[in-house]
């Protein structure tokens, strides 16, 4: 049990009384859960996803990479941080953050610090996603060769500041950047 006077969140697992997955998709599943709180039995329905990291690359101009991207579900070219699923068995977070920097936006870093970590929506999905700060940015001798929704990728290097104001002017919506701009910018 964590100390009540420190702010935390508290980690805890409901007993569960029935799992199984109602569907099995291409990228991630939907599981429902028959579990015991509250002196209640509950069903909850939730994405199963494992995890995700984004980088928020930093030049030696103050100034973040954004890449901007097809979003099918919100019907959205949206600006946002390089990012990708840890979907790769065994791999270290800060890996795939290396990995997914360089295929998105072919870009190498010297140095990696986690930035933050949290849950997107905990209500509905078990995803966690860990915020790298890159900086001692090189770019990548060979590009990659995108396809899908990575194959129109647009990269803008624009100075935090920036970010900072279009996310607090309602301008750039994905939550992943907002949180990242902002909790940079809070560190400064």
């Amino acid at each position: 049990m964590s100390d009540p006077d420190v702010l935390a969140d508290d980690e805890y697992r409901a007993p569960v009384l029935e799992s199984r997955t109602v569907f099995d998709g291409a990228v991630w599943n939907v599981q429902r859960d028959r579990f015991s709180f509250g002196g209640a039995e509950l069903v909850r329905e939730y994405l199963v996803h494992p995890g995700a990291v984004a980088i928020l690359a930093e030049d030696d101009h103050g100034r973040v990479l954004l890449i901007k991207q097809y979003r099918h579900p919100i019907g959205c070219r949206d600006w946002e941080l390089p990012a990708g699923l840890r979907d790769m068995d065994g791999e270290a977070p800060v890996d795939t953050a290396r990995r997914e920097l360089a295929e998105e936006a072919d870009v190498d870093a010297a140095e990696w610090n986690l930035l933050t970590e949290f849950s997107p929506s905990p209500g509905g999905s078990s995803e966690m996603l860990s915020v790298y700060h890159a900086r001692g940015l090189t770019p990548r001798v060979t590009a990659f060769n995108r396809t899908a929704e990575e194959a129109e990728i647009e990269v803008r290097w624009v100075p935090l500041e920036d970010a900072v104001a279009a996310v607090l002017d309602g301008r750039l919506h994905n939550g992943i950047l907002a949180l990242a701009v902002l909790n940079a910018h809070a560190r400064r």
